[in-house]
């Protein structure tokens, strides 16, 4: 059979317009591959946000603090959560714990601030409980270990708290009073209860040392959603500190950048302390104010005096240690209302520890009626200036709200 020859013309006239639009097919398909790649690398991020995209933020805050940044823009660190514990009461100053959130407006530096968390008096509490076991309250442990079982009997069961007390570690001159962390934070009462029967005693009471190793250690880590802006040191203290390292201003600057509410338990040791400064020397049964103490006495009080001149206590006469006594109990007396009002806490006083029972219960039916509220400056200046705070109420008559009244911004 003879084959037929098909004209070269005829080829170029069918064939030519197929593989032009193969051509064409193919560079369109590589076009829309690289616009995708390009696409995906120049997506802008996002700061804060969960990086799970099937799991829902677990509060409007994770939301609202959620900022989107092109390729090439500089990330900007998210502005720190400030959180305002506060107590509502009525007139007759008994709590009132209905409130929602749109009863509160929060202003800082006189400027109005959005609202991001709120938490009402039915959620749980993270609490630092510093037991005092120094000098004057040494011979009453017992009562001190009472006291702090029954506190923790009046906690919620969702509640978490870590017990601190003092202790004598060895040094090279002696014993040297330190901070003893007994337990971190935990709801397992069986373990409070055995750190609390493990109290020891110390021969000062570094009191400073104290709160800061509470910031720096039992509140390290960022609290978690449920605990956010519900965490608070729960003292059972005179306040008198004798033997740290650091001073009242790093303490309160460390709580309140911190956001931790202050309750002090003030347990009146005056009495008994002055009646042991005025032993003489060589008595066994005296009591002497610490070199530090001197130190920061003349500091304070007296700055324009020799340092030679305060550092022998068995030098100085009874009317000048009772005198130093004095100024002291009402310096720590100061610093424990300063404290407490700046930071939304509350003093409660025990005349002896006999009372501190008692006192507790009041500590804990407070902490069981805070509301929490939670908002992200809009001055987002990294200055470590102090900011001040105000809370008021709306839609809410007769009633007097406390909280913290302010808070150091973070420095760059």
């Amino acid at each position: 059979m003879r084959a037929h020859r098909v004209p070269v013309s005829l080829v170029i006239h069918f064939v030519w317009p197929l593989l032009f639009v193969a051509l064409l097919f193919f560079q369109q398909t590589a076009s829309s591959q690289s616009n995708q790649q390009n696409t995906q690398q120049q997506r802008p991020r996002t700061v804060g946000a969960n990086q799970n995209t099937n799991a829902r933020p677990t509060n409007q805050s994770q939301t609202n603090s959620a900022e989107e940044v092109g390729e090439g823009d500089v990330v900007r660190v998210e502005t720190q959560l400030v959180t305002v514990p506060a107590v509502v009461t009525d007139k007759t100053g008994r709590p009132i714990s209905t409130l929602r959130q749109e009863n509160f407006a929060v202003f800082e530096d006189g400027k109005p601030q959005r609202l991001t968390n709120f938490a009402t008096t039915e959620a749980p509490f993270e609490i630092a409980l510093l037991l005092d076991t120094s000098g004057s309250t040494r011979d009453d442990l017992g009562l001190i270990r009472d006291a702090a079982n029954a506190f923790i009997s009046a906690l919620r069961a969702g509640d978490r708290i870590s017990v601190v007390a003092f202790n004598n570690e060895r040094g090279t001159t002696g014993p040297i009073a330190s901070v003893d962390v007994l337990t971190p934070l935990t709801d397992k009462r069986i373990v409070l209860r055995t750190a609390v029967a493990n109290l020891g005693t110390s021969n000062g009471t570094p009191f400073y040392d104290a709160l800061l190793r509470i910031g720096d250690q039992v509140f390290h880590d960022p609290p978690t959603d449920q605990f956010r802006g519900r965490r608070a040191v729960v003292a059972l203290t005179d306040g008198v500190d004798s033997t740290s390292n650091s001073d009242f201003e790093e303490a309160r600057t460390k709580l309140s950048r911190a956001g931790v509410a202050a309750y002090f338990i003030q347990v009146s040791t005056e009495d008994y302390v002055e009646d042991r400064l005025l032993k003489d020397c060589q008595d066994d049964g005296r009591l002497t104010l610490s070199a530090k103490q001197l130190e920061r006495f003349r500091r304070l009080f007296v700055p324009s005096a020799q340092r030679e001149d305060y550092q022998d206590f068995c030098r100085l006469g009874q009317f000048e240690r009772m005198d130093i006594s004095r100024q002291l109990y009402n310096l720590a007396r100061r610093e424990m209302g300063e404290l407490a009002r700046a930071t939304g806490g509350r003093n409660f006083s025990a005349a002896s520890l006999q009372e501190a029972s008692a006192a507790f219960a009041q500590v804990a039916n407070e902490i069981g009626t805070q509301y929490s509220l939670g908002y992200y400056p809009s001055d987002k200046t990294r200055d470590g200036r102090f900011r001040q705070i105000k809370v008021e109420l709306r839609g809410i008559k007769d009633a007097n709200v406390r909280a913290r009244d302010g808070y150091y911004a973070p420095k760059q």
